[in-house]
């Protein structure tokens, strides 16, 4: 878990406004697992220090979660659609959280899920160049010629798609990383070179990855999977 701002934890717990903290704290009023702290520049873990002010513990409101899901086609990356089924159909936990970006309906792989709106925002956004790896299966074998100019970037819907890597897996199949997600990219991008994609899996959205996680399975992230991720961001 990232370090946060004493004050903005018992802000973020719901106990008081980051002011009145900074006060509690130069006051003495707040421990932190322990020990008495007046330093306003204090920085905590709230899954691991534990926080008090008086004799009152404090807890964050709510838990962060971070889930990785190997999306089967079929199954839409949204909260709510009515007539299909989403996503959340598959996570089926106590806790609120949301797809981070999209996989078409007919598209399978990783897909992160949070109740973390940093997370959500900075691995939404195509600004900050976080990667996403895919391994692509198309109709007809793909030509070097066509690899390149999908490297190289195209002209998709009137904007020039980034640059991106590709390595050819087999005649029929190759991976690409990308670092913007625009909608049914990959599959426009194959379309514009006359070819046309059988097979979108998604393997890789930053430093997590998809490994052996089973179609239709989920897990949470590792503790050394959300550090690095953090960190990145």
């Amino acid at each position: 878990m990232a370090l946060m701002r004493l004050q903005k934890f018992l802000s973020a717990a719901g106990f008081c406004s980051r002011r009145r903290g900074e006060e509690h704290i130069k006051n003495g009023d707040v421990r932190v697992n322990g020990a008495a702290v007046t330093e306003l520049g204090t920085k905590v873990d709230p899954e691991k220090d534990r926080v008090e002010v008086g004799r009152t513990l404090i807890s964050a409101e709510d838990k962060l979660i971070y889930i990785a899901l190997n999306k089967p086609g079929g199954y839409v990356s949204s909260c709510s659609h009515p007539g299909d089924k989403t996503v959340l159909d598959i996570v089926d936990i106590e806790e609120r959280v949301y797809p981070v970006g999209r996989l078409d309906k007919d598209s399978s792989g990783l897909l992160l899920l949070t109740n973390d709106g940093r997370i959500h925002h900075r691995l939404s956004h195509p600004s900050f160049d976080h990667e996403k790896e895919y391994e692509v299966t198309v109709a007809a074998p793909i030509s070097e010629d066509a690899l390149r100019q999908m490297a190289k970037g195209l002209n998709i819907m009137g904007k020039v798609t980034r640059a991106a890597g590709i390595r050819r897996l087999s005649p029929k199949s190759f991976r690409i990383t990308l670092k913007e997600g625009r909608n049914r990219q990959i599959r426009r991008m194959v379309g514009k070179v006359g070819n046309r994609v059988t097979r979108l899996r998604r393997t890789r959205v930053s430093n997590i990855r998809l490994g052996r996680l089973p179609k239709g399975s989920w897990r949470y992230l590792t503790d050394k999977e959300k550090k690095k991720l953090l960190e990145m961001l």
